[in-house]
């Protein structure tokens, strides 16, 4: 920085418009986010379900609120106070809705596991978390929840009926199955459940919640663990309503979204992208508990689903599934006109998705965004502005100092959506001294004050003396024909230090060569960004978080070891 030309060069600092400027925004709490719904949109659909004999439950607005206010009751009868962690472990489904609601309802904090959990990993977010309660969904596909807890050791004990006690698990007290399946060890129904709460007021709980503060602990989460063990993030009700109201702005959406999510509401940014783009406009939610590709199609055409939250890896499942073609899909309207789904022959859209965007769990999704519909001269190659009462900067990962603008370094953020904390782990061993949030991603701010994310500082590939982003390479990749899910690593090169390496799924029954991907490649990418080498894989070759996402680490080495057989 004693660069005098450096020195006079503005700083890679911007701001989001002042939080109170903000329009429509509403109640900053969750129960009050519920009331609020239910007060303006009461009678209207709000969400609904599929159940295993093919029926279609359907909950109004109303409805999800009395729901909530049950399960509320409920807790309350177990002893839940304020702060008190409760664990949501089900798919996508009415009652997770209403242990969600009513959990905030009760002053607790909802504590959301995902349904991907080995044993292992399950006992590890159990006892991570110190949830008092528990609500689950026994039987996921070949997973039984109840079965993996009753092995790992809680006992029913007799410090009250039912009631857990448990050594392994020492705050945990009481299980609750939303399946019909018979109750196992100390899981109990979900009727005996709620039959806890019959004799709590459910003035009781309007009072209750009515003592919950937009700045106490609303939800906790756990990151995807790419890097190890998950950890988990506390986020205040503000920062998750924030993103609930900002969500369906953002989508521009008027009141007739009926969204479809094909992920767990056990991650952050499926939360708050599809129940804050439907619900807080007056929409619906289409649910299905797991994503099947075939069964989503299906489903979008009867419900008229006009809203889908998805990843590019599903957007190629559904065009691969056999129905794809059969399907009338002439409702969507918010989904993005240049998305590979958009060709479908029954689809006519002139929507843009806000797809630049920037954001983590530790902000509850987005702190940089262009809204829907932004002209691609303005977005494209960007990762939006900031949101309201959002600052991020640009800093030298090194020495911690602000960059010029325009310079990278590693992206740093605070603002009104930034988490209250990580377990176990103090606030001061987390924000730097000036409450900043160090992402460990790399980017920069440009003239515009437009933030362009680069991928994780540890991805960047450094090849022949030039910093090369995988981020970008994939980008373009992702749009050749035939390519299902693209991957791209930096290779260890005595040479050029490290070999740009692109590790790609084809579609099924697709039959792609590298020399055609590299051509695809070259005619978008400077030479020395284009991959020196293309390798294939299976999809069940790849290493995945929880998330979805590919662990770089794992197939950088996978890479690697295949490089050099081939070689050897």
């Amino acid at each position: 920085m004693n660069n005098p030309t450096a020195a006079s060069k503005p700083l890679s600092l911007v701001k989001g418009i002042p939080l109170e400027e903000e329009a429509a925004v509403g109640a900053l709490t969750l129960g009050g986010y519920l009331d609020e719904l239910a007060g303006r949109f009461g009678p209207r659909e709000a969400a609904n379900m599929r159940t295993a004999d093919g029926s279609v439950v359907r909950w109004t607005y109303d409805e999800l609120h009395a729901r909530s206010v049950d399960v509320a009751r409920a807790l309350l009868a177990c002893g839940v106070g304020k702060g008190t962690r409760v664990g949501i472990l089900m798919t996508n489904r009415l009652e997770y809705l209403s242990a969600f609601f009513g959990i905030a309802m009760a002053g607790g904090v909802a504590t959301t596991m995902s349904t991907f959990s080995t044993a292992a990993e399950l006992e590890v977010l159990v006892a991570k978390s110190g949830c008092s309660v528990l609500l689950l969904e026994r039987n996921v596909l070949k997973k039984d929840f109840a079965a993996m807890l009753t092995e790992m050791e809680p006992q029913v004990g007799s410090s009250a009926p039912g009631a857990i006690h448990s050594l392994k698990f020492p705050f945990l007290r009481y299980i609750a199955a939303v399946d019909e399946a018979p109750a196992q060890g100390a899981v109990e129904g979900w009727a005996p459940f709620l039959a806890r709460g019959e004799g709590i007021d459910p003035a009781l709980v309007a009072a209750t919640a009515a003592t919950v503060t937009p700045a106490d602990p609303g939800v906790l989460y756990f990151s995807s663990g790419s890097t190890g063990v998950p950890k988990g993030i506390l986020s205040a009700h503000r920062g998750v309503c924030l993103q609930l109201w900002r969500w369906h702005t953002w989508l521009g959406a008027s009141d007739d979204v009926r969204g479809w999510p094909a992920n767990g509401f056990f991650w952050a940014g499926n939360f708050a992208w599809v129940v804050g783009g439907s619900l807080s406009g007056g929409g619906t939610l289409v649910m299905q508990p797991t994503f099947q590709a075939e069964e989503a199609l299906a489903l979008m055409e009867e419900e008229k689903v006009n809203f889908i939250a998805a990843w590019p890896h599903q957007w190629a499942q559904l065009m691969d599934a056999k129905n794809w073609l059969e399907v009338d899909l002439s409702a969507m309207k918010y989904i993005d006109k240049f998305s590979p789904l958009a060709g479908h022959p029954s689809i006519d859209s002139d929507w843009i998705e806000p797809a630049a965007a920037y954001g983590n769990t530790e902000t509850f999704t987005l702190v940089t965004v262009y809204p829907a519909n932004t002209p691609k001269e303005i977005s494209t190659g960007t990762h939006g502005v900031p949101t309201a009462g959002t600052t991020i900067r640009i800093v030298d990962p090194l020495s911690g100092e602000i960059t010029p603008l325009g310079e990278p370094g590693e992206i740093t953020v605070k603002g009104p959506t930034l988490m209250l904390g990580y377990l176990g782990i103090p606030l001061d061993e987390s924000l730097d001294d000036d409450g900043y949030l160090h992402t460990g991603d790399g980017g920069f701010i440009d003239e515009q004050g437009r933030l362009i994310w680069e991928g994780r500082l540890n991805d960047i590939i450094k090849t022949g003396g030039a910093n090369v982003s995988p981020v970008e390479i994939d980008i373009v990749i992702a749009k050749c024909p035939g390519v299902k899910v693209t991957k791209t690593v930096g290779v260890p090169d005595e040479l050029l230090g490290e070999r740009v390496v692109a590790c790609i799924v084809p579609q099924d029954g697709v039959e792609l060569s590298a020399e055609t991907v590299r051509a695809f490649a070259k005619q978008q990418l400077a030479s020395y960004k284009v991959p020196r080498e293309v390798l294939f894989f299976a999809e069940s070759e790849l290493e995945l978080t929880g998330s979805a996402k590919v662990k770089s680490s794992e197939l950088r080495d996978l890479a690697t070891r295949r490089l050099s057989a081939q070689q050897g």
